[in-house]
Formats: structure tokens, C-alpha cells, sequence
């Protein structure tokens, strides 16, 4: 299996992890379960007062429950203010990396070139996880408040127990936290590695000192001379290997000197 597509089969299972760790976070928001409290006032009859963001409710073992919205908005705590607007961050930034996401993996072929489908999705992941840390700050700071007032023996007020709305968004921000996590892991090494992480081979001064000519005409292999060459008229000369910026600029265009061959009046 090659590498494009396992990363893709990653991307398509990240994202399937995201979007239903997002679905179960906003499954939470109209659940009035986040804390519940039951009450018995006598033997036939109990009460069960259960909360949430929004509303207070109770209702009894004969059927009837009533649920009423908080009267004021300014009259409310900070602390529900802050999870109200967590919680709703959350919700809008899944949407968007849902959408950011279904744009640059691999499989949609929507964003473009590769390089450009990594880098939205790497984005998608940083919301993502933007998305899931938000979620996860309320339901923990919601359960640990609730924690504090059921075990401190100076609380005098009615006390609650955690609901299952908060055991829900734990585990679909978990969810959202770990698949995005992942995805960013893929699609961010192939980023960061296209921009830099390919190292140039270092060059050494005899490379850079060194030019490389061939006689016209000829089809052998070219030589590969010193700079201590003498010149010759009539020769080209061939580029460098490789381009060089520690080169002296005193240097000169050299060439091979052609020696005849040996005669019978050369010995005489």
C-alpha cells in the first residue's frame, strides 16, 4: 500500500471520528440531564430535579414534570455564563473544521495540489482540536463544580450528582481530541517536511573549484581538470556540476591543451 493512500484511508477515518465525537457534543446541548437530584417527601411520591445550561426541571413518580427557562440572563452566575459560550463555541468550530476538512483531504480532490490539501487539512485539525479542548473545559469545569458542592459539608443547598448529558460530552470531546490529533500528525509532517525538511547535500571546495569540459567533436567521457590547466583557443567549455557560491571570482575560463601524437621526427 503506498503512502497517499493510507494517508487518505487516516484522513477518512479521523474525520468520520471528528464529525461523531462533534455529534455527540451537540447531542448534549438540549439534554436536560447535566445534574439531577431525587428527593423523596414521602413514601408514595419522589421528586427529581434535574438542570441544565438553560432550565431547571422537576417532575415526579406520577408523570407530571415541569421545566422552567432561567428568569434572567443578567441574574446568572458567571460560571454558566462562560460554559454557555464554551459550549457553543465548540459546536461552531466542529462545523467548521468538518467543513475545512471535507475541502483538503485527499479523497475529495477539492483543494487542489497536495501541498495545498495538507495544509487545509492541517487546518482543519488545529480547529478540530480547538473545538474539542472547548467542550472539554466545560463538561470538566461543570463536573468538578458539582463534585465540590456535593462533598463540601458547609454547602446547605440542595445538592446534585453528575447527569449523563456530561458523561457524553467527555467522551465526544475525547473523541474529537485524539482523531484530530492524528490527523494533524499526517497532514503536518507532509507540510513541514515539503517546506524543510529536505537537506541539501553540503558541498565540499574541491566541488567547487573544480569545472568540467569536453573537446567538440568528441564523444568520450568529459575530463574534469584543475585550475592549474593552461588555456587553449578554440575550446567550449561546459557548465559546472553544480553551481557553486563560494567560487573566487579571479577565476577563468581553462580548457584542455590537445597534444599531437608521436612522430618518427620527434625522436630524431
Amino acid at each position: 500500500m503506498q503512502y497517499r493512500t493510507l494517508v487518505m484511508y487516516m484522513e477518512i477515518g479521523c474525520f468520520v471520528a471528528c464529525l461523531c465525537g462533534w455529534i455527540l457534543v451537540c447531542s448534549t446541548l438540549p439534554t436536560e440531564y447535566w445534574t439531577f437530584s431525587e428527593v423523596g417527601s414521602i413514601v408514595l411520591t419522589t421528586s427529581n430535579y434535574y438542570s441544565n445550561l438553560w432550565m431547571d426541571c422537576i417532575s415526579d413518580t406520577t408523570g407530571v414534570s415541569d421545566c422552567k427557562y432561567y428568569p434572567s440572563l443578567l441574574a446568572l452566575p458567571v460560571f454558566l455564563h462562560v460554559c454557555r459560550a464554551l459550549a457553543i463555541v465548540s459546536v461552531i468550530l466542529g462545523f467548521w473544521a468538518a467543513v475545512l476538512a471535507f475541502i483538503g483531504m485527499k479523497c475529495t480532490k477539492i483543494g487542489g495540489s497536495e501541498l495545498a490539501n495538507a495544509r487545509v487539512t492541517f487546518a482543519a485539525s488545529v480547529t478540530y482540536l480547538a473545538s474539542g479542548f472547548s467542550g472539554l473545559i466545560v463538561y470538566s469545569w461543570w463536573g468538578d463544580k458539582v463534585r465540590s458542592e456535593f462533598v463540601d459539608p458547609n454547602f446547605r443547598a440542595q445538592k446534585f450528582e453528575l447527569g449523563a448529558a456530561v458523561f457524553i460530552g467527555w467522551g465526544g470531546t475525547c473523541v474529537i481530541i485524539a482523531a484530530a490529533s492524528v490527523m494533524a500528525y499526517f497532514s503536518g509532517r507532509e507540510v513541514f517536511y515539503r517546506n524543510g525538511g529536505k537537506k541539501r547535500k553540503p558541498r565540499s571546495y574541491a566541488t567547487a573549484r573544480t569545472r568540467t569540459y569536453m573537446i567538440p567533436g568528441s564523444s568520450g567521457r568529459p575530463r574534469i581538470l584543475a585550475p592549474s590547466s593552461r588555456r587553449t583557443p578554440g575550446l567550449t567549455p561546459m557548465p559546472p556540476l553544480f553551481s557553486s557560491r563560494y567560487s573566487l571570482p579571479s577565476q577563468k575560463t581553462r580548457s584542455v591543451r590537445t597534444v599531437p601524437p608521436p612522430t618518427m621526427d620527434s625522436f630524431v
